[in-house]
């Protein structure tokens, strides 16, 4: 009984040690006997104990590598520094197991190789001036060259480009001056539009200095209207208050004597007498009697 007993709890610890939980995104390749079995996708696995084993664990996730710098020359013989990074994916865990050895040497060597290629059919202005070119070509050929190898690269992205210093230099003078034009330009149409606003404001303040000036005079001839109207109304009251009160000849008379009274406290030098008014005597009489006829009636 103790043997059997010791036979059963190996047996269980046995079976236990050979379950195997393959995770998310993940596959196992599994041999028997040292030749391909299966391929393991996620869950729970069972390996059949001393002739199954795990031969590798590959991730199916997107994989980023960020390759150093290779030097290239391009067609006008300049050298230069290029890095790239790659994002990349095992869509074939078989193929990645058995058809190639160390794939990310493979893929850095490959890159290396084609980005040579490219670049030496480019002058330098162009190589600065056509990263997307570059990279849809490096991704094309990269893509179609790891297919066998169970590998498929997504993108390929040209991170930095780096021309000699000689080139730097003269690239950062015509930067510099390209920055400096740029200010200069945009402080010139920063001045225009302030110039532009000061003269509409000055417009605009003139337009309301005239038109206040407008107003005003308008408001001074309709108040000196109003001011004459309200004269002649005064007068043509007092006519028709005279003419209701139908005075005799000798209170026309006196009114008479009373105008010419104040023309003559005028300034003017010289008096027009009415025709009507030459006969002073008679004036004077008539004045006169209309006294005593208010003294009377006091």
């Amino acid at each position: 009984m103790p043997i059997i007993l010791i036979l059963i709890v190996l047996i269980i610890v046995l079976l236990i040690m050979n379950i195997r939980i393959v995770p998310q995104s993940y596959q196992y390749v599994v041999e028997h006997l040292g030749r391909y079995k299966t391929t393991w996708d996620a869950g729970v696995k069972f390996l059949i104990p001393f002739m199954d084993r795990v031969a590798k664990k590959v991730s199916l996730k997107e994989q980023v590598v960020d390759f150093p710098p290779q030097p290239v020359i391009t067609r006008d013989n300049v050298t230069m520094q290029i890095d790239t990074v790659i994002f990349f994916q095992i869509t074939d865990s078989k193929l990645f197991t058995y058809n190639i050895e160390r794939p990310l040497a493979a893929i850095e060597n490959l890159c290396a190789t084609t980005l040579r290629n490219i670049i030496g059919e480019m002058e330098l202005d162009h190589t600065l001036t056509s990263r997307d070119i570059i990279n849809t070509k490096i991704t094309a050929i990269l893509d179609e060259a790891t297919d066998k190898w169970g590998i498929k690269v997504n993108r390929v992205e040209v991170k930095n480009i780096m021309p000699p210093s000689e080139i730097q230099d003269s690239m950062e003078k015509q930067m510099k001056a390209e920055r400096e034009r740029r200010e200069s330009i945009l402080r010139a149409e920063g001045e225009k539009r302030s110039a532009i606003l000061v003269a509409e404001g000055e417009k605009e303040s003139a337009i309301l200095r005239a038109d206040a000036v407008r107003e005003q005079r308008i408001r001074e001839a309709q108040g000196e209207a109003e001011a004459l109207m309200t004269v002649q109304k005064a007068l043509a009251d007092s006519i028709k208050m005279l003419n209701e009160a139908d005075p005799s000849q000798k209170v026309l008379t006196l009114k008479s004597l009373e105008a010419l009274q104040k023309v003559a406290d005028g300034k003017a030098t010289k008096l027009i007498v009415p025709s009507e008014l030459q006969n002073l005597a008679g004036l004077v009489a008539s004045a006169k009697e209309m006294m005593t006829m208010d003294e009377t009636k006091r």
